[in-house]
């Protein structure tokens, strides 16, 4: 299997070219900014020039552990600075398209912190602003650029397993939401803050589905206000479905995270291994059955590196290769309008009880 998966591995490499590395400042200085980004720049040699954050000794304690020499008292002196030619703007969604306009308008690069905004018409605005702009943005889904996944997608692109049938995403989680006191008050919470991410996975795989159906719960008690529930499930005018089934109130220890894509000739499964020890995690895992190749029943891929901090490169990686080759982004703002449809489509049809037509 080794010459069979060489493509395989160049795909999902995570790797940023010298050449293609530019100065980045941060806006925003929250535990992902502090736990992922940073790590994930500095194992990718990339230049942080500095950061700045509403709370300004937050900003100055993330910066005096991870070496970045300066702290912007505001974004705009951070956008004055003509080091500056990446701006990564790590903010809640409530605050980002003010930002997100502001940087734009001064011509600097972005990506932006999923989700990106918190309407599908704002969403639309700050994909305006790009093509106005003249820039290069993307949104920070770095689930997209996770090792498993990303050889998943290569596998299925290259018909390992035939045609795709349906892709399923399974998490059965406890997920200790008050380590964001900012989310607790939020009506919509799950999908937007947590199953955006494996929504806009299944868009990436599959498209954009015809239909979408969302049923959601929360627990009696629990620490925020929104759902901690889902089963969603889509389905397209070629017969193809989905389904995520996301629960953050599992209290049997036994922490899920698994997907599996299924086709006509074979089968993917992989693990999520973050969510299994939430941030800490284990590796990840991914397996491939197919009639293509063919494999011997379920054979291994050796994946290497993990969704935290690793996939990060991933996403400031193809900023950066946009800006330097003019490729285009695997996760960009205007793809990333459509992964909002699909939530807000998901919420309609949760508060209906009806199936929504996207």
């Amino acid at each position: 299997m080794i010459d069979q998966f060489r493509e395989v591995a160049d795909f999902a490499r995570l790797e940023i070219p010298s050449a293609h590395r530019r100065p980045i400042a941060i806006i925003g200085a929250g535990g992902i900014v502090d736990g992922a980004h940073l790590p994930a720049y500095k194992k990718a040699g990339l230049e942080v020039v500095g950061i700045t954050d509403t709370n300004l000794e937050k900003a100055r304690d993330v910066a005096s552990r991870h070496g970045i020499a300066k702290v912007y008292s505001s974004s705009a002196e951070l956008l004055d600075d003509p080091r500056v030619e990446v701006v990564d703007i790590a903010v809640p969604s409530v605050a980002q398209p003010d930002i997100f306009a502001t940087v734009a308008n001064a011509k600097k690069h972005i990506l932006a912190q999923k989700p990106m905004a918190p309407t599908i018409a704002q969403g639309q605005v700050m994909s305006d602003l790009v093509d106005a702009n003249h820039i290069v943005a993307g949104v920070n889904q770095q689930l997209r650029f996770e090792e498993g996944v990303a050889a998943a997608h290569k596998m299925v692109e290259m018909g390992w397993i035939g045609t795709v049938t349906n892709m399923s995403i399974t998490v059965n989680l406890i997920t200790p939401w008050d380590l964001w006191p900012w989310a607790k008050d939020l009506d919509r919470l799950e999908i937007m803050l947590h199953s955006i991410h494996y929504h806009d996975l299944i868009r990436w795989f599959l498209g954009d589905p015809h239909s979408v159906f969302c049923a959601a719960g929360r627990t009696k008690g629990q620490f925020p206000k929104g759902e901690t529930r889902t089963i969603s499930t889509s389905l397209y005018d070629s017969g193809v479905t989905s389904i995520v089934h996301a629960n953050h109130v599992n209290r049997g220890g036994d922490n899920l995270a698994e997907y599996r894509i299924d086709g006509d000739q074979g089968s993917i499964r992989g693990t999520l291994g973050l969510l299994y020890d939430y941030p800490n995690g284990r590796v990840d895992t991914l397996e491939i059955n197919s009639q293509v190749l063919p494999t011997d029943g379920w054979s291994p891929y050796p994946v290497t590196t993990r969704w935290f901090p690793d996939a990060f490169i991933g996403t400031m990686g193809s900023v950066l290769a946009g800006i330097a080759t003019g490729a285009p982004l695997r996760a960009s703002v205007r793809d990333n309008v459509q992964t909002l449809r699909m939530v807000d489509a998901l919420y309609r049809s949760m508060d209906s009880g009806s199936s929504v037509t996207f």
